[in-house]
């Protein structure tokens, strides 16, 4: 049976710099006072002709958050994440 993961390491987006292009000033902001707290940057979603979407997690893996354009926290995005 083939590989049917879609999702690829790209070299220049599993680094944090290449993870917070795009992000806005507030977003950047945000995102580095949740790390201060232990949070972790994992992905940011991209979608098509949309601003970024960085999903950052908790330590433990178990709660994530949504850092919107505001650099508000979005706790119940509209969107579900695959484990």
């Amino acid at each position: 049976m083939s590989d049917r993961e879609r999702r690829k390491l790209d070299a220049e987006l599993v680094n944090p710099a290449g993870l917070r292009a795009g992000l806005n000033r507030a977003q950047l902001d945000a995102l580095a006072t949740l790390e201060q707290l232990g949070w972790t940057l994992r992905f940011v979603r991209r979608p098509m002709f949309l601003d970024p979407i960085p999903v950052v997690f908790q330590r433990d893996g178990e709660r994530f958050v949504v850092v919107e354009s505001d650099g508000s926290l979005n706790e119940n995005p509209s969107f579900r994440i695959r484990q």
